[in-house]
């Protein structure tokens, strides 16, 4: 009796001084940030009220979206340390650049070896985990993408976005797409929500789009450059399929990259407004309703 006493103490007192998984939903927000807090978890001012539900424990990532990836990917990669390691799983939510910025953390940095955090900010700084060491890369459940921009943006290739702007260099096609290895996503799913509510500027791009990125970038799509891709009755291009199939003309999507959504009524756009608008909404309903 006193040695099946002594076993169930040690029991308990293991479970208790076990650390407490937690998921949490991180937001990574793509170009144009200028009122957002770096590095500021709390602050969701790129995508709309703080206090709309967008998956458990919502964090907000925030880079400057106005640097070139590489400089800033760092404030990802503090993010995905901070919550997505030890006891501690993520999902992850990307709009716009903010696909090439998780793209870039899991290729370039998703093997290596990452210090164990516990998800609790104080200072600045967030917390070791209890038991401290390390791990290789994150752990991530899934990532949404809503208008992605993996595959750049022809706006970018013909100037019309400001040139000032060290990120447009980054969001040119050819630069987007040989940025990193799209291909290699540590085995992480990219669920992309794709928007053909396009404008005036749609004529500056192939296929359908949303009016910043075209269908070959929001779908995933491979190669070394864009091309046009339709919703399904477009006679002018091939059309975008959903999953993770072959597109109609043989183009193929990115390994681990699934169409979720595709915009066939055109009825989202690129932008938040505020108010996590367009195809962004898309993605919150689905983090409200997966992301637990």
């Amino acid at each position: 009796m006193k040695k099946r006493f002594l076993a169930a103490a040690a029991l308990i007192l293991a479970f208790a001084g076990a650390a407490v998984a937690t998921n949490y939903s991180l937001w990574i927000n793509g170009r144009n940030n200028p009122n957002a807090q770096a590095g500021n978890y709390a602050d969701f001012t790129y995508w709309g009220p703080a206090t709309t539900a967008a998956g458990v424990n919502k964090i907000s990532v925030n880079w400057d979206g106005f640097n070139r990836v590489s400089d800033q990917n760092y404030r990802v990669r503090d993010a995905l340390d901070c919550y997505c390691t030890g006891s501690n799983w993520c999902y992850v939510a990307a709009h716009s650049a903010g696909n090439l910025q998780i793209g870039y953390a899991l290729s370039m940095y998703g093997g290596t070896a990452r210090t164990k955090k516990n998800g609790v900010v104080s200072g600045g700084q967030c917390g070791a985990a209890a038991g401290g060491g390390t791990q290789t890369g994150w752990n991530i459940k899934w990532v949404n993408v809503a208008a992605g921009a993996g595959g750049g943006s022809e706006l970018a290739d013909l100037g019309s976005w400001a040139v000032s702007d060290p990120l447009t260099q980054d969001l040119k096609t050819a630069t987007a797409r040989a940025l990193y290895d799209h291909n290699q996503t540590r085995a992480k799913w990219f669920y992309m929500f794709t928007g053909s509510k396009g404008a005036i500027q749609s004529g500056l791009m192939p296929g359908q789009d949303d009016q910043a990125v075209a269908y070959h970038s929001s779908g995933g799509t491979a190669g070394s450059g864009g091309r046009g891709l339709c919703n399904p009755g477009n006679w002018f291009c091939n059309d975008l399929t959903l999953g993770t199939a072959a597109n109609e003309g043989g183009s193929v999507k990115w390994t681990n990259h699934n169409v979720k959504f595709r915009d066939n009524k055109e009825q989202y756009d690129h932008y938040t407004n505020g108010n996590w608008g367009g195809v962004v909404g898309l993605a919150r309903a689905d983090m409200v309703t997966n992301a637990q």
